[in-house]
């Protein structure tokens, strides 16, 4: 039964849409459990439709209605039009690299015959979706780089198809893969490659239907989908990710199993014994293991197996038991986030406050050098195939825009290939790495950035982003619109909470299933911290978070309203009692607990953002974010959580929900689609934090560089790339 609740109110001269209340209760565990709003959950029925169609209508004429919005965007997309360029890479006789010319929905691939030849397109994404909806998902290229297999996703969603390419030709081949997920091409030579995938789902709930029984097949190159090999199935549990590779040599064939977001199973076929079936590598699921590559019939792998902060050892496929591993890269005080190989060597990437460190070793293990990074910042990109004599990295940090360095593997000596030129003087931007204990006494630390000069006056406004989840760590790396924000006179602040990896796995399990409190009041306590030091005051913050993120933002202002003025969850996940009946949320189960479970249903409950509001509480002004292809975190969270907060929220503050259309949980979003949205969401938060909007302030471009050859070879372009300059993108 349907009736409609008294939340058709005006406040602050807003008047929300009528929303409908379900009649129905769930008994979990003995507590009875309202969900009024569960009609919301399908995304296919026409009320629903109608609803989103309402709000969005509400938020759209709020946002209108803001005096200096126009400007913003206009700003905005002055900052967004500079040339944005990745690493390059090499293939074969090749070099390829992405550009962006600025505002183009999507970067485009060149490449180029060697260090000084002319760039041609090689493959335009702006051109694979006539709406301009499609995405690059991965690309992958066979060994002798004869194909490459790429994939595409369309408005943002999850599921992909993977098409191959003849590269001296450029044509496209009729080979197609459908219903992908998680996982691209793992070649095998150039005869064909492995992939993961699902079965056809239903049409009508693609986008929110529970993923069920992940496969790995073998597509053999020049046959059809329905001719691929099943490698792998597990009938028994069909919650689990599967995904299989070759070693570089194509020695292994490596199986990766995992339960969720946390822990892992690995299997290994020796392709010497081809006709053997797979055997167990290491046990699953405590642990983090992954395969780096072989060294001759053993394998290396990093592994967290008693050592919290990782360490690399050498296995032996015909003795796995632990007792046989032999340390290669034993495990240190700083985290280690990964291991890559390039020119014969390892490449171990470390974090150490949240600040990248790279060392270079032998097979054997022997430390080469440390890799002299440019200062306090992110750093990624390192390593390629055996052959390989360099390869190109890139490097930046709040306030240093992204620049790409050319490594030489023998010598160690990284020169700079490529920096970054905006319309903006981010040499007047400061960086300061704050330090702060948390609820329970444990020090947390956070990155501030402000422009230089700022006074602590308890009257700045700030943004404060924190994740907190999932083994993922958040790094100093530059965002031209964060950068906005800055130059517009706020604080940006970003917390490495717990939940992260940013200490490695003590970190992060201090932060996952009965500890994720934690991670809330770290976030909490980094806002404490600032008002106590003179940065600001509750009336001048504002939260944001997406994903896990958003859930962070629920909670935290859920539990203190009066803390923050602003809130902006994006793409959260809100509901924590059901978030596992949807797509791959089961897989988060590892991470978070799981509601039908009688010892993990109360903590849950009691942070779950949708379940903890409560009637006639004023809450921060907010706006919520999600998109209707949104497939990784289904958009009913985020309906059902604005339904609430509409019906419960009192007081001036607006408190709204933003439906991006053709849009997913954020990967490939096209340039004019974020540039729309972050001129609403600043636009919202400077107005609600009493902020004016400052014309043009410094348009001062970053001093120039010497370019390399290398540098201005890549900067030509063949043709006016089809007059696509004037397109919106990236």
């Amino acid at each position: 039964m349907l009736i409609i609740t008294g939340s058709l109110t005006i406040q602050a001269q807003i008047k929300y849409p009528d929303t409908k209340k379900q009649e129905l209760t769930e008994d979990y565990h003995g507590t009875l459990v309202e969900d009024p709003y569960r009609w919301l959950e399908d995304d296919n029925s026409e009320m629903t439709k109608s609803w989103v169609k309402e709000q969005n209508k509400v938020t759209f004429d709020y946002l209108a209605s803001i005096p200096f919005r126009d400007k913003v965007k206009k700003r905005l997309e002055a900052l967004w039009n500079y040339p944005k360029y990745s690493s390059p890479f090499k293939k074969a006789d090749y070099y390829y690299f992405f550009k962006n010319d600025g505002l183009q929905n999507q970067s485009i691939l060149y490449r180029q015959k060697g260090l000084s030849g002319e760039p041609e397109e090689f493959l335009n994404p702006n051109t694979l979706n006539k709406e301009g909806i499609a995405a690059l998902g991965s690309i992958n290229f066979s060994k002798s780089g004869k194909y490459l297999a790429y994939s595409i996703a369309v408005a943002g969603s999850d599921w992909q198809e993977i098409f191959v390419m003849e590269t001296a030709t450029k044509k496209i081949i009729s080979d197609k893969i459908e219903w992908t997920k998680f996982g691209g091409a793992n070649w095998n030579g150039d005869e064909g490659f492995y992939y993961s995938g699902y079965d056809k789902p239903d049409e009508r709930s693609k986008l929110s239907q529970q993923n069920q029984f992940h496969k790995v097949f073998y597509h053999k190159i020049g046959t059809v989908q329905s001719a691929d090999k099943l490698v792998y199935e597990d009938k028994k549990h069909p919650l689990r990710y599967h995904g299989a590779g070759l070693t570089e040599d194509r020695r292994f064939l490596i199986l990766n199993i995992s339960e969720g977001t946390s822990g892992a199973e690995i299997w290994y076929r020796d392709m010497k014994e081809a006709a053997q079936p797979f055997r167990l590598l290491i046990a699953g699921f405590k642990t983090e293991p992954d395969v780096v590559d072989n060294s001759g019939d053993k394998l290396l792998v990093r592994t967290n197996d008693d050592a919290p902060n990782y360490k690399v050892v050498l296995v032996d496929p015909k003795n796995p038991d632990k007792k046989n591993w032999k340390t290669i890269i034993p495990e240190r005080d700083e985290a280690l986030q990964g291991v890559s190989t390039g020119g014969g060597y390892l490449f171990a990437s470390y974090l150490k406050h949240a600040s990248t460190r790279v060392y270079q070793y032998d097979y054997n293990g022997k430390l080469i050098r440390e890799i002299q990074l440019p200062g306090i910042g992110s750093a990624s990109g390192f390593g390629g195939e055996k052959e390989d004599k360099e390869f190109f990295y890139s490097y930046s940090s709040f306030n240093t825009p992204p620049a790409i360095y050319r490594y030489d593997i023998a010598s160690g000596q990284s020169s700079l290939f490529r920096d970054t030129r905006i319309l903006m003087n981010t040499e007047n931007f400061v960086t300061e790495q704050v330090f702060f204990n948390s609820k329970d006494g444990t020090l947390v630390p956070m990155f501030l950035t402000y422009k230089r000069g700022l006074e602590r006056n308890g009257n700045n406004p700030v943004l404060i982003y924190g994740y907190g989840g999932f083994n993922i760590p958040v790094t100093p790396g530059f965002s031209i619109s964060n950068a906005f924000f800055i130059e517009q006179g706020g604080i940006y602040a970003v917390v490495n909470l717990r939940g992260g990896s940013e200490y490695g796995e003590k970190w992060h399990k201090a932060g996952m299933l009965e500890k994720k409190q934690n991670v809330f009041n770290d976030f909490i306590s980094a806002a404490e911290f600032l008002i106590e030091k003179k940065y600001t005051s509750n009336q001048k913050i504002a939260i944001r978070g997406g994903s896990n993120g958003g859930l962070l933002v629920g909670a935290a202002m859920t539990q203190r309203p009066d803390l923050f003025k602003v809130a902006l969850p994006a793409v959260g996940v809100m509901d924590m009692l059901r978030f596992h009946k949807f797509t791959v949320g089961w897989g988060w189960t590892v991470e978070y607990g799981n509601a039908d479970t009688a010892s993990q249903f109360g903590f849950l409950y009691k942070y779950s953002p949708y379940h903890n509001l409560r009637q006639g509480v004023s809450y921060p002004a907010t706006l919520v974010t999600t998109a209707d292809h949104d497939d990784r975190v289904v958009p009913a969270h985020s309906f059902k959580f604005a339904a609430r907060l509409q019906e419960y929220h009192t007081g001036e503050n607006p408190v709204l929900i933003r439906i991006e259309t053709n849009a997913g949980h954020g990967a490939g979003k096209p340039t004019g689609k974020q540039i729309d949205e972050a001129a609403d969401v600043w636009s919202f938060v400077m107005k609600n934090l009493g902020m004016t909007f400052e014309e043009n302030p410094e348009a001062v471009s970053k001093q120039q560089q010497p370019e390399s050859k290398l540098m201005k070879a890549m900067d030509k372009r063949s043709g006016d790339n089809k007059g696509d300059k004037k397109q919106k993108g990236f």
